[in-house]
């Protein structure tokens, strides 16, 4: 079983009009018994004057999600994260040494 999980954890906005100039956010891949996770941070510029503005009060998780995979490879994050869990599971380079 696999699980992704988008999360939005800050905005950064424009005080005199509300608008999101700065998304935060992270994604976790969980397989099985395994994770692993990427933060990252996506710009936007708001124009107050274009009809789809949506001001910070009025913002959901889902629309800024929405912005940051329009501006992100949503599928290469995922994929990326997917192969680290799998490195991790399966790993082409061991360390240690061979007596105790």
């Amino acid at each position: 079983m696999k699980t992704i999980t988008w999360r939005i954890s800050q905005l950064d906005r424009n005080a005199a009009d509300g608008g999101v100039i700065t998304a935060h956010w992270n994604v976790t891949v969980v397989t099985d018994e395994n994770s692993a996770s990427f933060c990252g941070m996506t710009g936007f510029t708001p124009d107050p004057a274009l009809p789809n503005f949506v001001p910070y009060a009025d913002l959901i998780e889902a629309d800024v999600l929405a912005w940051v995979w329009g501006s992100v490879d949503k599928t290469a994050i995922e994929a990326n994260l997917e192969a680290k869990i799998e490195a991790e599971k399966n790993p082409v380079t061991l360390i240690g040494v061979p007596w105790s």
